[in-house]
């Protein structure tokens, strides 16, 4: 099977769905001219025009709420983000618009629009640049959340997130676009809220999703170097969580590690520690471990990031500790 880049399974997707649909189409800082800040949309410009590949001005509120109106009155807007830090500017119209209006309107308007971008951290990008949101917009009724870890998901999920009748945050990261990985040539989608077993074991389950899996699967390597088998579940998307297929898996092994790069308090690893608890408590041989970032903002040095990220090898002296070893 061949090989493609992680922004270019994005891009594959978001092109035959507007040759699919002619109510589709991508709006967003530098999509069209520059062909995308990370190359995304590159050659979706001269293939698709200016009035279905569309540059904004840097104002995020305006275009994400140009989008939601386009979305309400019959179209299948994209709007890129160029990170989910500057979100922030458009969050009214993502919330209070785009996630509400099919329940405030009964049921008369849907806003069918995906909101996509990188999140996270991206290296020496500071505070202001390096945050995560996922559980920001998961706590959201009405959102679906998508978090992605690979070039194969990336594409089956974002062709259901564009189908999909409901607003979909789609959350990518600047440093996995040139990851590489299978993709198949034929048309597939991936359902939203199903989990995936990426890697089977009977010992220890590890949780994750988008980059962070990297670390959960290095993790999980390293650990069985000493005889540890770490089953590693990829969440995919954060609202609607897979549940049954974590309480399945803690079933198994009884022992539970979540792993993800947002700040402690009130994050995806907090719900799934509260659901567990709840509905595989005899199941558990040791409490619920969580690797986060340090509860502090994302600094410039790199020494200080190493620091503050969840990694491997904090990863393995967690899914030890469960083990109680």
């Amino acid at each position: 099977m061949r090989q493609i880049q992680f922004r270019e399974a994005l891009r594959e997707a978001m092109s035959e769905e507007m040759r699919r649909d002619p109510s589709v189409f991508l709006m967003g800082e530098e999509v069209a001219e520059y062909n995308g800040a990370y190359k995304v949309s590159q050659g979706m410009l001269a293939e698709f025009g200016a009035d279905r590949v569309i540059d904004t001005p840097i104002a995020e509120l305006g275009f994400a709420g140009i989008g939601v109106g386009a979305a309400m009155n019959g179209l299948r807007p994209i709007i890129e983000f160029m990170t989910f830090n500057f979100s922030l500017v458009a969050i009214d119209q993502v919330i209070n618009s785009a996630a509400k209006i099919n329940s405030m309107s009964g049921g008369q308007y849907t806003s069918p629009i995906v909101f996509r971008g990188p999140t996270g951290n991206a290296g020496m990008l500071s505070s202001q640049h390096s945050q995560n949101f996922e559980n920001w917009y998961a706590n959201t009724p009405g959102l679906k959340v998508v978090v992605p870890s690979n070039p194969y998901d990336a594409k089956g999920l974002l062709k259901t997130s564009i189908r999909d009748n409901d607003p979909v945050i789609f959350m990518e990261s600047e440093l996995m676009y040139g990851d590489k990985g299978e993709v198949p040539e034929e048309e597939y989608l991936i359902p939203i809220g199903v989990a995936d077993v990426k890697r089977p074991g009977k010992d220890v389950t590890i949780v994750s999703f988008g980059k962070m899996m990297k670390v959960a699967l290095a993790a999980a390597d390293e650990l069985a170097k000493d005889g540890i088998e770490a089953e590693v579940i990829d969440l995919r998307t954060v609202r609607p969580i897979d549940y049954p297929a974590v309480v399945a898996s803690v079933k198994k092994t009884n022992r539970l590690v979540v792993v993800e790069e947002a700040w402690p308090l009130a994050s995806i690893s907090s719900e799934i520690a509260y659901h567990v608890q709840r509905y595989a408590f005899d199941y558990l041989d040791a409490p619920v471990q969580r690797v986060t970032s340090r509860d502090v903002p994302l600094p410039y040095a790199p020494t200080l990031i190493e620091a503050i990220l969840p990694n491997v090898e904090r990863t393995v002296k967690a899914a030890k500790a469960a083990l109680y070893r």
